[in-house]
């Protein structure tokens, strides 16, 4: 092993919560060391080529994981500067109220948080600046107080679109502009970074124009003389002092060569499982059930939401683009008839016939281009609510998830309801004759579950709270059991709420990051 290099602050992982935290510390001017197991994402065609993108791991790690059954899975994670915000959709939602109180669902109780709504207003504001966010308020009934508008105009719909945002409100929903963290310009087009093309949702983007977590965190402060950024350096083990009360060195593989470091503050933000895993690896005698771990809570009260699609094809055509800007939340606390919450409805990135020729016979007697060029697209998101028994284990090198599926009646209702509402607007405006397509009498809904592989959405596997005995984490995000130790990803999480986690991540990692200022101070 090489000689220590001692930092002020090591930040592990460049994905939402790291790429924030780093950014927001580097103005301090302290010596900051960034590590990230994976290379800069290259910038080639192929960041737009959809069978690349989504028949290859060309953008995902090639790592095999286990389910509780031990069958394999292949999950679902970029390991680039900028994590998995690489390839998301750059929906930036904020959590409703309610979801930071106590509530029932149909499979149980959602819990209250130990911080509310109002801790973490002024850092959603501050969050939907920093990432460029395009919004429109006042359009959605369950939307929060908000003490600003957002910082940019929302995206508008386009025709097609525009048409089944004013078809949904004769029917009376709310539909309302979905909240997207990209670089456009639409009064300016010749100005503008992003040029609305159907490569977005899922997809690297080659110019650059989303607002991931390397462009908008990691690129604007690399360079400065106060941060050193090491790329391909895969974090092995955290080794601790004698007395188990604080991180003494991280241990690192870079780029084949094992090498330690040193620093003041420690802070994990690999994901709410590879954070959790990293802690269950660094089991030491002072910390046999893995660091962090005295409350027995580290990897457990796994969550990723419970997701799906839609593909609904009508007899129209839909030219769209860039399809992800309408959200509805109408049935996001439930509907008459129904008193559990159900969950939040929002366009999916337009598909194409590429990407559904890989699974053709689903869509006979329809074509995928037939499919492709006809269809609207949508996503559910229903909340998955916490569960000690669902959770991260390792056994040696293995991860494993063990995770069993609650809230799946919410699912298969909101489904059928979305379904049940597409049908009336389209059969209503004679879009589609007697809701058949091509083919009298045929299937014109497409529906798919996201596996337990999809896990972008992962939160709550070092929990936070004020006592230590049901909780990972204080409220600053540092472990109860080491003092120098912080979890700056989605792990905190206490519920998932039912929308993208992504934006409270990025807030949650400016607050932290206020408080490490004043302690580094």
């Amino acid at each position: 092993m090489s000689t220590n290099n001692h930092y002020d602050v090591i930040v592990i992982g460049t994905g939402a919560g790291g790429g924030t935290l780093i950014h927001r510390l580097a103005q301090t001017g302290k010596q900051i060391l960034v590590l990230e197991r994976g290379p800069f994402l290259p910038r080639e065609k192929d960041n737009w080529n959809t069978k690349v993108v989504f028949n290859s791991d060309r953008y995902h790690n090639q790592e095999i994981w286990y389910d509780k059954d031990g069958n394999e899975l292949h999950p679902g994670m970029s390991y680039f500067v900028g994590g998995n915000t690489k390839l998301y959709g750059a929906a930036l939602f904020r959590l409703r109220e309610k979801d930071f109180e106590k509530y029932s669902h149909r499979d149980g109780i959602s819990p209250e948080w130990p911080l509310k709504y109002q801790d973490f207003e002024r850092y959603y504001i501050q969050a939907e600046k920093l990432y460029q966010v395009h919004g429109q308020s006042g359009e959605d009934p369950t939307e929060p107080f908000r003490s600003e508008e957002y910082p940019y105009p929302a995206v508008t719909h386009e025709p097609r679109l525009q048409e089944i945002h004013e078809a949904l409100q004769a029917q009376g929903l709310h539909p309302y502009h979905t909240p997207v963290g990209i670089r456009l310009n639409e009064a300016e087009r010749y100005l503008s970074e992003c040029i609305r093309c159907n490569t977005c949702d899922g997809f690297p983007c080659l110019v650059q124009a989303k607002s991931d977590a390397e462009v908008t965190g990691i690129r604007p402060v690399m360079r400065q003389n106060n941060v050193t950024l090491l790329t391909e350096a895969k974090v092995l083990l955290l080794h601790t002092s004698p007395s188990g009360k604080e991180v003494t060195e991280v241990e690192v593989e870079v780029q084949g060569e094992i090498r330690t470091f040193s620093g003041d503050i420690v802070a994990i933000a690999c994901g709410a499982i590879n954070s959790s895993v990293l802690l269950l690896k660094s089991a030491n005698d002072k910390h046999p059930d893995g660091l962090a771990n005295s409350s027995g809570l580290v990897g457990r009260n796994f969550m990723k939401h419970v997701l799906g699609s839609i593909i609904g094809v009508s007899k129209k055509p839909n030219p769209t683009a860039f399809q992800k800007t309408m959200s509805i939340n109408d049935f996001y606390w439930g509907e008459e008839g129904y008193d559990y919450p159900l969950g939040q409805i929002q366009t999916l990135g337009k598909v194409s016939k590429e990407a559904l020729e890989g699974n053709a016979e689903a869509y006979a007697p329809l074509t995928p281009e037939q499919v492709a060029t006809h269809s609207i697209d949508w996503w559910l998101t229903v909340e998955d609510l916490p569960d000690p028994n669902n959770r991260v284990r390792v056994d040696g090198d293995k991860i494993i998830l063990e995770y069993t599926e609650n809230n799946s009646e919410s699912y298969d209702r909101l489904q059928t309801r979305w379904i049940e509402i597409l049908k009336a607007i389209e059969c209503g405006q004679e879009i589609l004759p007697n809701c058949s397509y091509f083919v009298k009498g045929g299937k014109t809904y497409f529906t798919g579950k996201l596996p337990l592989d999809g896990v972008g959405h992962q939160v709550g596997t070092c929990r936070f709270g004020e006592d230590p005995k049901t909780s990972v984490l204080d409220l600053n995000c540092r472990t109860h059991d080491l003092d120098n130790l912080y979890i700056v990803d989605g792990s905190f999480f206490c519920s998932s709420g039912a929308v993208n986690p992504t934006l409270t991540i990025i807030a949650n990692a400016l607050r932290v990051a206020d408080h490490l200022i004043q302690r580094i101070k």
